[in-house]
């Protein structure tokens, strides 16, 4: 399949709450990106949200930004896959453009949770029938899972503290981070509330507003409109069992394994060729699951690269070098494309001061529901 390259982003700082709406701030970013790569239109536009319809009383969201940012006339799509939904945007956006059907695409991701029933809508990413009338929600299932691997592993009180730790450091010199200011240690994340016991507040991604985009198209055009395009070496998804009650083993996250080989089958690379990865940090646990299931760690080893400080900008495995969800913040429908332009300016030398030392490969990884389905993208 034809190689195909990032040439232009665009983000906002994530914030508690936007005024703006959310045609106004998708369309914001998607001009923003088209004026980075140096073009008045591009052929397509897909749009990732998960909450516009509950929160926004709004659906059909990608033609109504496309119009907003004056490009109405253009192929416009919305794409959901609950909480990765940025990420399906973006491999749409790159089969699109792979394909040869479409010459230049953006995706946009925006989202606004600020708005009440937040917490109560993310539960639809949830079996309805079998999950959500027993009272089941993402952070309880997410608790579980911690509970569970606890009691397997026989982690120390501190197994996962580093996690939050790490991304609030990290997230101190990103101007677009939520809590650039908030400084975070062990000791804040282990006495902070349990919101569904094991799970703390610290443990957890917060709520909040965003918007980011990235304009695509084949690597054969890209230096036609930058001097440093950044290629997407690979787009690969997979899912497991709906329900993590149904999955032969709840803490093996079987999507994140599929999707993670897939992409280095198709970019011909292994775990030890990634120089950082931008993981889906929503939960500590999940952080720590997916460096077990990409290969970074063996079952049941993954806290130990947090506690060790492997993790960290100048560890083995590099991760959420921005702030990450749990302190960039984690808008959902923007997450994944926020950490495109992320991973951009660092594999451009662009991170300031957590600038990665001359990264030549980065992993995104994106986790849709309870591990259900998952998206994995590598760049380089």
């Amino acid at each position: 399949m034809p190689q195909v390259s990032i040439i232009g982003t665009a983000q906002i700082p994530v914030k508690k709450r936007y005024d703006e709406s959310l045609r106004q701030l998708g369309a914001r970013v998607t001009r923003a990106a088209l004026d980075d790569a140096g073009l008045e239109r591009v052929d397509a536009l897909y749009l990732g949200n998960m909450l516009s319809d509950e929160l926004q009383s709004q659906k059909h969201v990608a033609a109504l930004v496309a119009d907003e940012a004056g490009l109405a006339g253009i192929e416009a799509m919305q794409v959901r896959a609950t909480t990765a939904s940025g990420a399906a945007a973006l491999r749409v956006a790159y089969l699109a453009v792979a394909s040869g059907m479409v010459a230049t695409a953006v995706a946009v991701g925006v989202e606004k949770m600020s708005r009440e029933g937040a917490t109560q809508a993310l539960t639809k990413a949830l079996d309805a029938k079998k999950e959500a009338p027993d009272g089941a929600t993402l952070i309880s299932l997410n608790a579980l899972a911690m509970a569970q691997y606890i009691e397997r592993y026989q982690t120390p009180a501190n197994a996962f503290a580093n996690f939050a730790v790490t991304a609030h450091r990290n997230a101190q010199h990103n101007p677009n981070a939520l809590f650039q200011s908030k400084t975070v240690t062990a000791e804040t994340v282990l006495s902070s509330r349990f919101i569904v016991p094991p799970i703390r507040l610290y443990d957890c991604a917060p709520i909040c507003d965003g918007a980011a985009a990235v304009v695509l198209t084949s690597a054969q055009k890209a230096r036609q409109y930058t001097k440093t395009p950044v290629h997407i070496l690979a787009s690969a998804a997979a899912s497991d069992r709906f329900r993590m009650s149904d999955r032969q083993d709840p803490l093996r996250l079987k999507a994140s394994e599929v999707s993670a080989q897939k992409a280095f089958r198709q970019a011909d690379l292994q775990p030890k060729d990634i120089d950082f990865f931008e993981l889906h940090d929503a939960f500590s646990i999940m952080s720590c699951l997916q460096l077990e299931a990409v290969g970074f760690a063996q079952p049941g080893d993954g806290w130990r690269l947090a506690v060790e400080n492997q993790i960290a900008l100048d560890g083995a495995v590099p991760i959420a070098t921005m702030g990450g969800l749990k302190a960039r913040g984690h808008p959902i429908g923007a997450t994944a494309l926020y950490q495109i332009c992320e991973m951009v300016q660092q594999l451009t030398g662009q991170a300031g001061q957590n600038q990665l030392p001359s990264p030549r490969i980065g992993l995104l990884q994106s986790i849709g529901g309870a591990g259900t389905a998952v998206f994995t993208h590598i760049l380089g």
